[in-house]
């Protein structure tokens, strides 16, 4: 997933002391957010001997650190740097950097965070959001006596049934021709920009192993999202070194430990694994991600609470892309 908010963040670590040991400090921990206008976010605050670092998923784009996280007069102070690239009255591209301070106050298992931001034109810009603590993942689990159902394609080959978009206002442009899933968001020129929609299951899953067929070409972006929550990409990253934003990775968290992509327009094989918040891929028949811990949600999530089973959705709301099979078989027994 390709996303502007993205360069709105300038990433880097920074430590402050705590007097609160980690069992003590009622911040540390993985947090579900709520962001304003109904996203999906995440926080997560860790306690590295003694000093807090702290990450930050904002409803899309990726998980990044935060420039500083620190506990004053028992409130959690984060702060995070943007930049922004504008244009002002005679065109001309102006460069724009400002500090965004978060507050966050604890109560129970209920986190209150409130954005304050300077605006361009003088004062302040506040936001509120809250979030939940979400129970850490559990250790990774013996892949070797999980257990699989029937096989079940979620896709017939036909047409759109047992599939629907995320958002039923959005343009939809996903068709079925030749025994191909395909989305085509076309825009017209000199009319108004068309926002294309991200096709999920009607059924939802816990966990499963899932065996999809995809074709992207060049320059072409999508994702497979598993219980709507955890993006695994799909893009055209052929000869790109690993990253954790390239085909296979789940987005922005777990990068693939080796690079296993096709050339652009070739068809390719996603073969992923879904048990007790671990995923494992294998990517054209090499696995890159080997039963890894996912903290929590990525970028596009529908929502961010880990416990809650979801559809696979397909991201449309980029390019093109063609996939012709995806076959569920769901894990029953642990």
């Amino acid at each position: 997933m390709k996303n502007l908010i993205r360069t709105l963040s300038l990433a880097i670590f920074a430590f402050s002391p705590l007097s609160l040991s980690a069992a003590d400090n009622p911040f540390v921990g993985d947090w579900a957010l709520t962001i304003p206008g109904g996203g999906a976010g995440w926080l997560g605050v860790d306690d590295k001997g003694g000093s807090l670092e702290a990450s930050l998923m904002w409803g899309a784009g990726s998980v990044l650190p935060l420039d500083s996280a620190k506990v004053e007069d028992g409130k959690l102070m984060l702060t995070r740097k943007h930049v922004e690239q504008n244009k002002d009255a005679s065109g001309k591209s102006v460069k724009r950097e400002f500090t965004e301070t978060i507050t966050g106050t604890v109560q129970g298992d209920t986190i209150q965070l409130e954005s304050t931001k300077p605006r361009a034109n003088g004062g302040e810009e506040k936001a509120k959001l809250s979030g939940k603590r979400q129970p850490p993942p559990p250790p990774a689990p013996d892949l070797s006596k999980v257990r699989f159902g029937k096989a079940m394609a979620l896709f017939n080959g036909k047409d759109l049934t047992g599939w629907r978009l995320t958002d039923p206002h959005a343009v939809n442009g996903w068709s079925v021709k030749d025994g191909l899933l395909s989305n085509d968001p076309a825009q017209e020129e000199g009319k108004p920009h068309k926002n294309y929609g991200n096709l999920r299951t009607d059924r939802e899953f816990e966990d499963f192993n899932l065996k999809v067929e995809v074709r992207v070409v060049k320059g072409q972006n999508s994702g497979v999202y598993l219980r709507g929550m955890y993006e695994v990409q799909v893009a055209d990253t052929y000869g790109k070194p690993t990253d954790p934003h390239n085909m296979g990775a789940v987005y922005s968290r777990i990068k693939p430990t080796e690079s296993a992509e096709k050339p652009s327009g070739e068809w390719q094989t996603l073969d992923i694994t879904l048990v007790q918040r671990h995923a494992t891929v294998v990517l054209n028949g090499k696995k890159i991600i080997d039963n890894q811990p996912i903290r929590g949600c990525t970028g596009g999530a529908l929502w961010s609470d880990v416990t809650k089973a979801g559809p696979i959705y397909l991201q449309g709301d980029h390019t093109g892309v063609e996939y012709r099979s995806l076959v569920l078989s769901p894990v029953v027994n642990k």
